[in-house]
C-alpha cells in the first residue's frame, strides 16, 4: 500500500485506520453496515509508526493526529474523529433500520451511550497505559506497571460481571449486538498483552469468541492488515514465550506494592 498523501474518494465514506483497538472500531462497524445495507466505503491503512497522522493533511481531518478518522463525502466532506464519535456518527445516519444500534428516543440508547463511555474513559487509557509500561518503555516502573495492570484488571471484572447473564452488552433479555459491544472488542482483543489471560474473566472471553464468530468482525480486523492476534487461534509461540517473560515482571511489581485484586 502507497504512503498516504491525502485523501483519494470523491463519494461515500472515506476511513483511515490502522489496525489499533480504536482503529478496528470503525473498520468492524462499516464491514457491518456494508454487509446489510450495502454501504460502500473507501480505507486508507495511516500507518502511524510512520507519523503519518502528524502530517497537515491528516490534520486537517484530526487536529488531534491519532486514528480513526473518517470524510463523508456525501454529506459534505464531514469529518469525524474519535473511534466512538464515528461509531455513532454511523449508527446515527446509517444504521437505519437500528441493526447495530437503538433509537435515539429509547433507554437502550443511553445504556449503550454509557457502555461506550466507560470503555472511553475507562478500559482504553487504563489498558492503553498497562501496554505501554509493561511492553514499550526501556525502563520499567513497578508503580506504574502495578497501577495500570490493576485498574484494567478491575474494570475487566466489571465488564464480566455484566456479561455473567448477558451474551451483549446492551439490550433487552440477553442483550443484543451493539455499537457497545464493537467500541470493546478492539481493547479486549489484546488484553493478553498486558500479561492478563482472558481466562481470568470466562463471560468476557465467551462473548468476545462470539464476537469473533462475525464474518463482518473479522473482516474488520483485517483492515488495513491482518491482526496481531485471534483468539480461536490463541498466541504463537513468540507471543506466549514474550507475555511470560512480561508476566514475571508483572507479578514483581504486583508484590512489591503489595496488590490485590478487587473489583469494582
Amino acid at each position: 500500500m502507497a504512503r498516504p498523501t491525502g485523501l483519494i474518494a470523491t463519494k461515500g465514506i472515506e476511513l483511515l485506520t490502522w489496525g489499533t483497538p480504536n482503529g478496528i472500531k470503525a473498520s468492524i462497524l462499516l464491514e457491518e453496515l456494508k454487509e446489510a445495507y450495502g454501504l460502500e466505503y473507501t480505507y486508507q491503512g495511516i500507518n502511524i509508526s510512520q507519523n503519518i497522522q502528524k502530517e497537515p493533511w491528516f490534520t486537517a481531518i484530526n487536529p488531534n493526529g491519532r486514528i480513526p478518522a473518517i470524510v463523508d463525502h456525501n454529506n459534505n466532506d464531514l469529518a469525524v474523529f474519535e473511534g466512538n464519535a464515528i461509531l455513532g456518527y454511523l449508527a446515527r445516519r446509517y444504521d437505519t433500520k437500528n441493526l447495530f444500534s437503538f433509537p435515539v428516543d429509547s433507554d437502550d440508547y443511553t445504556r449503550a451511550d454509557s457502555w461506550i463511555g466507560w470503555q472511553h474513559g475507562g478500559i482504553g487509557p487504563m489498558q492503553g497505559q498497562a501496554n505501554h509500561f509493561v511492553r514499550f518503555t526501556k525502563e520499567k516502573i513497578p508503580y506504574a506497571i502495578q497501577r495500570y495492570v490493576g485498574e484494567t484488571e478491575r474494570l475487566y471484572g466489571i465488564l464480566d460481571s455484566r456479561l455473567a447473564d448477558r451474551d451483549y452488552v446492551v439490550g433487552p433479555g440477553r442483550g443484543k449486538y451493539s455499537i457497545a459491544d464493537i467500541a470493546l472488542v478492539g481493547w479486549v482483543n489484546g488484553l493478553p498483552f498486558i500479561s492478563v489471560s482472558h481466562d481470568q474473566f470466562p463471560n468476557v472471553k465467551a462473548w468476545l469468541l462470539r464476537l469473533w464468530a462475525r464474518p463482518a468482525v473479522q473482516r474488520g480486523f483485517h483492515i488495513p492488515s491482518p491482526p496481531f492476534f485471534d483468539p480461536r487461534q490463541g498466541l504463537n509461540a513468540e507471543q506466549a514465550a514474550r507475555i511470560a517473560e512480561d508476566k514475571k515482571i508483572v507479578d514483581a511489581a504486583k508484590e512489591q506494592y503489595g496488590y490485590k485484586y478487587q473489583s469494582p
